[in-house]
């Protein structure tokens, strides 16, 4: 592109967005004539400014309608994995209500873990890789227990083809197992593991104690991850995952960090800060719109989600979160629990200026919101 026709969309950087900017620079053809793009960067910023929200415009409101509204068309399916129980990733309007409730205990969180180039197309490596991470606890390498009462003593059979397949040894199981155990003497043979109670007591009940505390105990992988599941997506493989472990996952040298995400919005704070949760609550919305064949505006989203994050901490939209740092007595009062709010409100002696939407439909005055920001005045004769 010319040098002069670079310097015209420069300066037009106090008109239209660096992004528009960008877009025009590499959309035009670097041998048009300097009439026409004039021409094409002042029709940008009449689509720019015709784009833009019109003072006093009532944005919650229509983003509230936007999102209601299609909500109502939605399903409430649950998305299953043929064939794997563990694996099925909730979609529709539970997901939605759980995202915007922001829920600490999710009812399945999964990821989607992308890999480097080195590894990513290699299935074979991807499958190791997959099998390492997954959680694997000492109740899934047994076949069968067995207790002898006389003797106090716990036999535990191991199953040898899935120590072998996950690539361990029962010497490597027993060390992990001493570690954990107190007050039993732990012997191994071949395939079996004896635990004898070191005072010789009267109490069977250890034993059983011991049984279900060992069946927990974690062998091997990553804490969390119940299920894995290497499926190819497009050029590449990747790993999906039941249960979320996102720190232990970025910290493998196998993992590309840059794309793998989490559907978990806390975990997604905790790991990669606050703006990354305000992308990953717009991503999982849209997500599931889009999978709804429905059609949101993304701004109604964006507008939501910088509402829940807005001070540092993933709020949900509910009585605890959001609607609870209202400056207004009465807009807290309209949402839920009106007599704990008014009762409080009370006994602060709470001052409500009246200044938004919900409060001044309540005592019948004109809303601060579009025809009603301006006033009139007239000169009287």
């Amino acid at each position: 592109m010319k040098a002069d026709n670079e310097k015209l969309i420069e300066s037009y950087s106090d008109k239209l967005p660096p992004s528009v900017l960008e877009e025009i620079k590499v959309g035009v053809p670097g041998t048009i004539s300097k009439e026409k793009l004039i021409q094409i960067l002042d029709r940008s910023i009449l689509v720019y400014k015709n784009a833009k929200v019109h003072a006093g415009e009532c944005v919650g409101l229509v983003s509230a309608e936007s999102i209601g509204e299609p909500g109502t068309q939605m399903t409430l399916n649950t998305f299953h994995f043929a064939g794997v129980a563990e694996m099925n990733v909730t979609t529709g309007l539970p997901r939605i209500i759980e995202v915007f409730d922001s829920r600490k205990i999710i009812s399945t969180p999964s990821m989607e873990v992308f890999l480097n180039s080195k590894i990513n197309q290699d299935v074979e490596k991807v499958r190791q890789l997959a099998s390492s991470i997954k959680e694997t606890r000492f109740g899934e390498l047994v076949s069968e227990y067995s207790l002898n009462i006389f003797e106090q003593t716990l036999g535990i059979k191991l199953n040898s083809e899935i120590i072998a397949d996950k690539g361990l040894t029962t010497k490597d199981i027993v060390k992990l197992i001493k570690a954990k155990v107190k007050n039993f003497e732990v012997e191994s043979k071949s395939d079996e593991i004896i635990f004898t109670q070191k005072s010789k007591s009267e109490d069977i009940k250890d034993l059983y104690g011991i049984k279900e505390k060992l069946k927990e105990i974690k062998i091997k992988g990553l804490k969390g991850i119940v299920q894995v599941l290497p499926v190819k997506r497009g050029e590449e493989y990747i790993i999906l995952t039941s249960g979320t472990n996102l720190k232990d996952v970025l910290a493998l040298p196998e993992v590309d960090g840059t794309r793998t995400v989490s559907n978990d919005i806390h975990e997604v704070r905790e790991v990669f800060g606050i703006e990354a949760a305000r992308q990953a609550i717009i991503n999982e919305v849209y997500k599931v719109v889009e999978s709804q064949g429905l059609n949101i505006n993304i701004r109604h989203v964006m507008l939501v989600s910088d509402l829940m994050c807005v001070g540092g901490v993933v709020k949900g939209i509910t009585r605890y979160g959001v609607v609870s740092e209202k400056a207004s007595v009465l807009a807290r009062a309209s949402f839920e629990t009106p007599l704990k709010h008014l009762i409080n409100a009370a006994l602060e002696g709470e001052i409500d200026n009246l200044t938004s939407v919900v409060e001044n439909v309540m005592i019948n005055q004109p809303v601060p919101i579009g025809t009603g920001l301006p006033g009139l005045v007239t000169k009287m004769k």
